[in-house]
């Protein structure tokens, strides 16, 4: 009872390879038509039609230009409607204006895909926008995919397609290279003559009317000719997509941004020159991290980390070895390395007695490995076998000054050979000095060690492969705790007490409605209760037992401690009784009493733990962010925080609070024991939960959150919501998309047997290899078409892909059995529904185990599925079966497929209309 998808792998390994790909029209046309080609000498038409012409991309090129027979001598026709063939690229140079009515014509003609050159749209204000917007609407309607405004163009080196304005043609090569400035493109474009980098696709995406970042990057990531994508950003775009396509190509080929826009005064400039909305620039960076993308702040590093990442194994970690023939050198570097967040890796025992033996006496004996200026090409050669075996390193940096004995070719010659010999770590090069070395870094280059003039851009570049293994550990570690399963929370509770706010009219929550949120999705709250008198403030203390906090209950104020509505350690009644009085008269005198309705009654805690702030506001580009950091009134002053986009699970609650200085002390310093990680962790995820699944939710913060060795507890909490007239379809969305809880149902077998059927999760990655590990060779030859070893189908970087989905992208469902006698869990089956990109269509696979299978299972997921796909608004559902599987195609027809026979392969389509 196994049905496979249309693609041509296992999705594991090859999750975008689709046979449809809609930019193809766009990096491989066969036809390209001009609009607005002209033989006016110096402008875009001729230029462009020109640089055609001139670099044969295997295609054929019509002009159009109504008022002439030919253009450079090539007939011109005088409309999209008269061009003799079918068009699949037109590229559009005529005024913005016209150009609706253009795009109109070219759907009209069935063009797949265009390149709008013109510049004059949303970047020149509202008329600008209205052209856009007419633009979009007709694409959209005819699926025409369109690159720009505003923009070069696109290269492709490979085929030889040169569909820009550019003065020349670049080098072919492995780097797909976007950039949302022409401008700059066509300086990397010289610069890339000079350096002899060479590139897969060149690509200027101008304002991104239609085809944005993720687009391109999925193209690119399916591009067997790119090795690592390189982009210049000024403004994210749909964020959603951005994120869904990144954190999907960077598990297989490194994406390397620079953002321009880090100051405000910057950002003004991009959002000015792109018609766009910037963003913080601290979100830009947590929301990078997440996706797996690594950012650069310098253009040269760019291609530099491309190179490298591209030739070099990722360091496991940030420890560097430095190998030198001069102090000095290695010093500074070592100051660089540990600056900038890398670490010196400490030589072992056994690499330190195996240098003695090669080394003369007076070496440094410690890292850097100082072999000292006299070293002959043999010394290093020994003493880089040496240190590149020490397992205390993730990395080795071998640095050469020339000196009376050295001989940087041989040097370089040695090198070469030993580090052909099994490379497990990253190897760098400097070979400092002009002419004289120049020979020798040739050598180290050709046999791809990246070789620097100077070490301290060898050790930002180490640095920055940490950083990008960093961020990927992020994607595939699994996490620990199943939050999603855990039903202590219910946000049916929170989503109530939010209404009867909204109700009333505020949207600002009281301390008390606050932390009553926070406890309904489980988060320990100090217990609270309120007073609206003395005496009920006396009582409530005496309940609670003394000491006691009394603080301000008011609906409309935020900040208590400055309306002096904060009072401490009252130890009995006539202190509760003038607190409560205090708060009250300071209120008055400050705001006016109507801001005063009555105060809250706490257990005094000591504060024998670190104070702790969990926060959540909106970002206009990326919707809910997440704040973690060091918390109580000085939070401000600290300022040591960082950010995150929900929702997490217990790995990037981690990586989260990695990023702070408070973690350390979070582990223990100074004899204090440590706080305990995984409660925290927990404590984490709950609150993304709350804040994705509540989007009336504006902002929210939790500070302080007293941590300490034995307990978690918020001790203030503070929540804003919406206006209450905010229109629904307006409230922020968060930039990934949550656990999806409204797929989850219960389901009971032919045989009576209670299943849970939800969509997959990160956290079930062990149950996912138990699954596999009881699959019989036929079921693995149904769902695969071909058998596929248990190893491989239970690897760890292939099962966390699919376990840690992007619902945006993807739905998984599996069916999840408890054993009533043990109570262990196990999955059963597993249905998947995977969108074809660029389409409303969809691929299913379906995998039951052996133990389960002829008990409906399979027919329920393929229903649940079916009703994801209508409720996900696709079109069709497909998918390609063995004509073995009788089974499974007895499923579909029942279910509504119909059936086609492949012709030359042992493979049935089954196809479903979901929606008209």
């Amino acid at each position: 009872m196994q049905a496979t998808p249309s693609r041509t792998t296992d999705p594991a390994h090859d999750i975008l390879r689709y046979e449809y790909q809609p930019l193809s029209a766009i990096f491989s046309p066969k036809t390209v038509a001009v609009i607005g080609a002209t033989e006016k000498r110096n402008s875009v038409g001729r230029t462009l039609l020109w640089n055609l012409i001139s670099n044969p991309f295997g295609g054929t090129v019509f002009p159009v230009n109504p008022n002439r027979g030919s253009v450079l001598g090539i007939k011109a026709y005088p409309s999209i409607a008269e061009v003799p063939e079918p068009v699949d690229l037109a590229i559009i140079v005529t005024p913005a204006p016209t150009v609706p009515d253009v795009v109109r014509q070219c759907a009209a003609a069935g063009v797949k895909g265009a390149i709008i050159l013109s510049a004059g749209f949303k970047e020149i204000g509202p008329a600008g926008v209205e052209l856009e917007r007419e633009i979009l609407e007709c694409a959209r309607r005819s699926q025409m995919r369109i690159i720009g405004p505003n923009c070069l163009g696109v290269m492709n080196p490979i085929s030889g397609l040169n569909a820009t304005f550019a003065s020349a043609m670049a080098i072919p090569g492995h780097v797909g290279f976007i950039s949302q400035s022409g401008a700059l493109c066509t300086s990397i474009l010289d610069w890339s003559f000079q350096e002899n980098v060479g590139f897969s696709a060149f690509v200027s995406i101008g304002s991104m009317l239609d085809v944005g970042w993720g687009d391109l990057i999925y193209y690119l990531g399916n591009d067997p000719n790119t090795t690592s994508i390189v982009i210049y950003m000024e403004s994210i775009g749909d964020a959603r997509s951005f994120l869904s396509a990144a954190r999907e190509v960077a598990l297989t080929k490194p994406i390397i941004v620079i953002k321009a826009g880090r100051t405000e005064a910057a950002a003004k400039a991009a959002a000015s020159h792109t018609g766009a909305l910037a963003g913080s620039d601290d979100v830009l960076d947590a929301a990078f991290r997440r996706c797996g993308v690594l950012r650069v702040y310098h253009i040269a590093h760019l291609f530099s980390l491309s190179e490298l990442l591209a030739k070099q194994p990722r360091p496991k970690g940030p420890r560097l070895t430095i190998l030198t023939n001069a102090g000095g050198p290695g010093v500074l570097t070592t100051d660089t390395l540990l600056v900038e967040g890398g670490t010196l890796a400490q030589l072992s025992s056994e690499t330190t007695e195996a240098l003695n033996q090669v080394l003369p006496p007076q070496w440094s004996h410690s890292n850097p490995i100082d072999i000292l200026g006299d070293a002959d090409p043999e010394r290093y050669a020994k003493a880089f076998e040496i240190a590149a075996k020490d397992p205390n390193g993730d990395g080795l940096l071998v640095i050469l000054t020339p000196q009376a004995m050295t001989d940087p070719t041989q040097t370089a010659e040695q090198l070469k050979f030993h580090a052909l010999q099994g490379r497990k770590k990253p190897i760098l090069a400097s070979w400092m000095g002009g002419a004289e070395v120049a020979a020798g870094a040739k050598i180290l280059n050709q046999a791809n060690i990246a070789t620097f003039p100077y070490p301290d851009t060898a050790v930002r570049m180490f640095n920055y492969m940490c950083r990008y293994t960093y961020n990927l550990r992020g994607l595939y570690e699994t996490p620990t705790v199943a939050v999603a399963q855990d039903h202590l929370f219910t946000f049916e509770t929170a989503r109530d007490l939010i209404e009867k706010v909204r109700q009333d009219g505020r949207t600002l929550l009281t301390e008390f409605e606050s932390k009553q949120l926070l406890a309904s999705y489980d988060i320990p709250i100090v217990e609270t209760r309120i007073a609206r008198t003395a005496e009920d403030a006396v009582a409530a203390a005496e309940a609670i037992g003394y000491p006691v906090v009394l603080k301000l209950l008011s609906e409309t104020i935020t900040h208590k401690t400055d309306v002096g509505g904060v009072k401490l350690n009252l130890s009995g009644a006539e202190q509760v009784r003038g607190a409560f009085e205090a708060i009250a008269t300071s209120v008055e005198k400050k705001v006016g009493a109507e801001h005063f309705q009555g105060v809250t009654v706490q257990e005094m805690l000591q504060l024998d733990g670190y104070e702790l702030i969990i926060g959540s506001s909106l970002d206009p580009q990326f919707g809910p962010v997440l704040l973690f950091g060091t918390g109580g009134q000085l939070v401000e002053v600290f300022k040591d925080r960082t950010l995150a986009l929900p929702p997490l699970n217990t790995t990037l609650a981690r990586r989260m609070m990695e990023q702070t200085k408070i973690y350390k002390a979070l582990l223990g310093v100074r004899g204090r024991p440590p706080v305990d990680i995984e409660a925290l962790e927990l404590l984490m995820v709950r609150f993304s939960h709350l804040v994705v699944e509540q989007p009336w939710i504006k902002e929210i913060d939790i500070n302080p959150l007293l941590a300490s060795e034995d307990r978690l507890v918020a001790l203030d909490a503070r929540v804003v919501l919406h206006d209450p007239d905010t229109p629904e379809a307006q409230l922020s969305k968060p930039a990934i998309r949550p656990y999806p809880h409204q797929y989850v149902t219960r389901w009971v077998s032919q045989q009576g047997t209670a299943i849970a059927i939800r969509p997959i999760s990160p956290e079930d990655e062990p149950m996912a290899v138990k699954f596999h590990e009881g699959l019989s060779e036929e079921s693995v030859y149904l769902r695969y078409a071909h058998l596929i070893k248990l190893s491989s189908r239970v690897a760890h970087d292939r099962l966390s892909r699919l376990c840690f989905i992007d619902y945006n992208r993807e739905m998984a469902l599996v069916g999840e059995y408890a054993d009533p006698e043990t109570g262990e869990r196990q999955l059963i089956g597993i249905g998947r529904l995977s969108r074809v990109y660029g389409t409303d269509d969809a691929e299913f696979s379906l995998l039951v185990s052996d133990a389960f299978q002829r008990q409906g299972l399979g027919t329920e997921l393929l229903k649940q599925l079916l009703h994801i796909g209508r409720e996900e608004k696709l079109n069709r559902i497909v998918a390609e079966i063995l004509t073995d599987n009788r089974v499974m195609q007895h499923i579909c027809e029942k279910l509504g497929f119909t059936l086609k026979r492949m012709i030359g392969e042992p493979m049935v389509r089954a196809e479903r209309i979901i929606n008209n």
